[in-house]
């Protein structure tokens, strides 16, 4: 029998549009690896992160097995387990997507010089973005700090390549190499189990995405360009933990839009701002990519001198969604229930950390690591900055949310406020029974004062 192939996942969780298990099929018998590496992405997994990653899996197995591929499960060092289970099996070729964030960048480097020592021939595939962040530069050859010049570079490259379609089955190979098990890595919360609302409110599957893409674009893209930033309608695609893990590809997603607007021009508007939201996340990654030190280091240089604040005692208060003011806990506990918050809630609880209680912006960036479903290495870190101040293309620095005209704004119903914060009768501050932890224009004056600190400097 023919030697097997090695196609490796990883935030790739997907069998259509997967180049790497393409070609890893095109050559013969293959095996799939997924290895649960801390350090993959940087840092391990939060704990919403876990939960989803052990239900991707689940599914992930079950339509490999459909085409005759196999799972096999590694904890540990990714590089390591590649190369043990390539020995074990007697695999000759390697495959897998491309990552672009430093780290991931490093490490694939290494496991291409290690598998060549071996004698393993080994080739990577694009598919995590609409354009791979090397090929989108200025025309000075050198990184977009800016996103709406990216994002006009970017469309005017023309469409991305056409999303590939799933392989056919194939005869399963013969199993050398052991796989671990799945509920070994008890990614899932036991003790205690506090994914209930998770469990309520998602379907990590690659199915159930591809459904929900559809009903956004057959129903709600008409009205998508208006209401994606109010909270109180079920407006938004709500498709990022998809992508996040990979189990939908930004091309099936640029694809799917596209075909509708050709068949129907009227939806132009709802699909540019859909679209637009597809560049944002190149946009991040290419950060990332060209910066690998965004992780640690602010974009800005000059806010390595902000006056953060030190306070744990507010920065509990505000991930438990106990500020006082029903705009931020509101946001805080759909967080803490569902893994998810709304974007432009996101943007008000993000600015509310930075600006009214001058917290560091990693505070706040690692707790979404924690708690969001949706955690994307480079996203995560690009948004958090740009809320902050200290980002690319940030929003000035007098730009502070008002947590109180914000939730008046965009929660016009007031839906989202009788869900998340029912005791509250308002958005006013305390109108939920608990007391603010600094008034508004008390924390507005402040951050001000703190931001122009660093011209006087």
């Amino acid at each position: 029998m023919k030697k097997p192939a090695i196609v490796v996942f990883r935030r790739d969780l997907r069998i259509a549009d997967n180049a790497a298990l393409r070609a890893a099929m095109a050559y013969g018998p293959t095996l799939a690896l997924y290895v649960l590496d801390d350090a993959a992405d940087g840092r391990p997994l939060g704990g919403a992160g876990r939960w989803w990653l052990h239900h991707a899996i689940v599914r992930l197995r079950g339509h490999l097995a459909h085409l005759g591929v196999p799972l096999i499960l590694r904890r540990g060092d990714q590089n390591t387990a590649v190369i043990d289970v390539a020995i074990a099996s007697s695999a000759r070729r390697v495959y897998w997507n491309r990552r672009y964030t430093p780290w991931g960048m490093r490490t694939d480097e290494a496991l291409r010089s290690q598998l060549q020592r071996t004698g393993t021939v080994s080739d990577s595939f694009e598919g995590a973005y609409l354009r791979e962040p090397h090929t989108l530069l200025t025309k000075q050859g050198t990184c977009f700090k800016v996103f709406t010049p990216f994002y006009k570079a970017s469309l005017a490259m023309g469409e991305p390549s056409a999303p590939l379609p799933t392989p056919g089955p194939q005869a399963a190979p013969r199993i050398s190499a052991e796989s671990e098990s799945l509920e070994d890595w008890r990614l899932l919360p036991t003790a205690p189990d506090w994914a209930s609302g998770l469990r309520e409110a998602w379907v990590p599957e690659a199915h159930n995405a591809e459904s929900r893409l559809q009903d956004v674009l057959n129903s709600r893209i008409d009205s998508y360009a208006q209401d994606r930033d109010r909270p109180d309608l079920d407006a938004t695609s709500a498709l990022s933990p998809y992508l996040a893990f990979g189990e939908l590809s930004p091309r099936q997603l640029w694809n799917a839009a596209r075909q509708l607007q050709r068949a129907d021009p009227a939806a132009e508007p709802g699909i540019a701002a859909f679209v637009r939201q597809l560049v944002w996340r190149d946009f991040a990654a290419n950060l990332l990519h060209h910066f690998p030190d965004l992780a640690s280091r602010p974009f800005q240089e000059k806010f390595s001198r902000f006056p953060w604040a030190n306070d744990p005692e507010s920065l509990r208060a505000w991930q438990r969604g106990r500020t006082g003011y029903p705009w931020i806990d509101a946001g805080m506990r759909q967080l803490w229930v569902t893994g998810w918050m709304h974007n432009r809630v996101r943007m008000g609880v993000g600015s509310f950390l930075t600006k009214h209680l001058l917290l560091p912006w990693q505070h706040g960036e690692a707790w979404f690591w924690d708690t969001l479903v949706d955690a994307d290495p480079a996203q995560n870190i690009a948004n958090w900055q740009w809320v902050a101040g200290c980002g690319a293309d940030a929003a000035p620095y007098f730009r502070i949310f008002n947590p109180i005209a914000q939730g008046a704004k965009f929660d016009r119903t007031g839906r989202y406020l009788r869900r998340w914060q029912p005791a509250a009768s308002s958005y006013e501050p305390g109108s939920a029974g608990v007391p603010p932890i600094i008034g508004h224009r008390q924390g507005r004056e402040r951050a001000l004062a703190a931001f122009r600190s660093l011209s006087d400097r």
